[in-house]
């Protein structure tokens, strides 16, 4: 059997990395973390990507309502093995528990400035189909 050459993720990947976010999701709603930090903090979890061999998953959230993400991350972090033992009942079934890394997840400023740009007026001027080069 060959390998594959993409660096895209496998559908394993892709499949255990929603198993991981969901859980973590569950672990945050139920309130198992005690830092007053991350339990008056609304916490959106966009996208877990696990590493090929499935033992270390990055979830990428986005906190809501707070200026400074960076505290809330590192907060994250802090209690991120703790929050690998809550994950247990929930992932059960895979042979090796995932290290939890959180990351910041910056694609909703990318996708503020793309629509920045995209109604920006020389963009809609390009874009009006009403203003015909007819010379």
């Amino acid at each position: 059997m060959t390998r594959s050459t993409s660096s895209a993720p496998s559908q394993r990947m892709l499949r255990v990395g929603e198993q991981v976010r969901a859980a973590i999701t569950q672990v945050l709603q139920r309130g198992d973390v005690r830092d007053p930090l991350i339990e008056k903090t609304v916490i959106s979890i966009s996208e877990v990507r696990m590493s090929p061999d499935l033992k270390i998953a990055t979830a990428y959230v986005t906190p809501l309502g707070v200026a400074d993400h960076a505290v809330v991350i590192e907060a994250l972090n802090k209690h991120a093995k703790f929050i690998r033992g809550r994950l247990g009942p929930q992932l059960r079934q895979m042979k090796y528990m995932p290290d939890v890394r959180f990351r910041d997840d910056t694609s909703f400023d990318n996708y503020q400035k793309i629509d920045a740009l995209l109604r920006s007026p020389e963009v809609s001027r390009d874009l009006d189909p009403d203003t015909d080069d007819q010379e």
